[in-house]
């Protein structure tokens, strides 16, 4: 599901903050291009964070309802002041982006099969991928 959410960008002091009201995420770039794609990765990540809780994804507002939104939450900094923009973001190729993302595990090997490992050129971390798709009866 692909989405466009207004999203609010000032500059302050060198920085450039967001505000995306229907979100109600705040964050930042050091320029106008990566506080864009920081808004984005920020709604993807709270996407997902709804999917996974069973909460339905908000429906981005209209950009005057957003700027009114942002007007009336100027407590800490008046981000109507700024630029807005749309800011898309494809909920499902975030998502599978970010389930393929590799992560770090720490394995422990007997010495004597780490070096056979290593002297017959093995990929231990393929070797274990393969190994856990088979245990786990998944694939790619």
């Amino acid at each position: 599901m692909k989405q466009a959410y207004p999203t609010l960008i000032a500059e302050y002091k060198g920085d450039f903050l967001v505000y995306v009201p229907d979100m109600d995420i705040y964050t930042e770039g050091k320029s106008i291009a990566d506080a864009i794609e920081m808004a984005r990765d920020a709604i993807g990540l709270k996407g997902i964070d709804f999917e996974d809780d069973g909460k339905e994804i908000p429906v981005p507002s209209t950009v005057e309802a957003a700027v009114e939104m942002a007007k009336e939450d100027t407590e800490v900094f008046d981000y109507s002041t700024g630029i807005v923009t749309l800011v898309d973001i494809d909920f499902s190729a975030y998502r599978k982006r970010m389930d393929n993302k590799m992560v770090r595990r720490n394995v422990t090997l007997p010495n004597w099969l780490n070096a056979e490992a290593e002297k017959a050129h093995i990929n231990v971390s393929r070797v274990l991928q393969e190994a856990l798709m088979v245990k786990l009866n998944v694939s790619r």
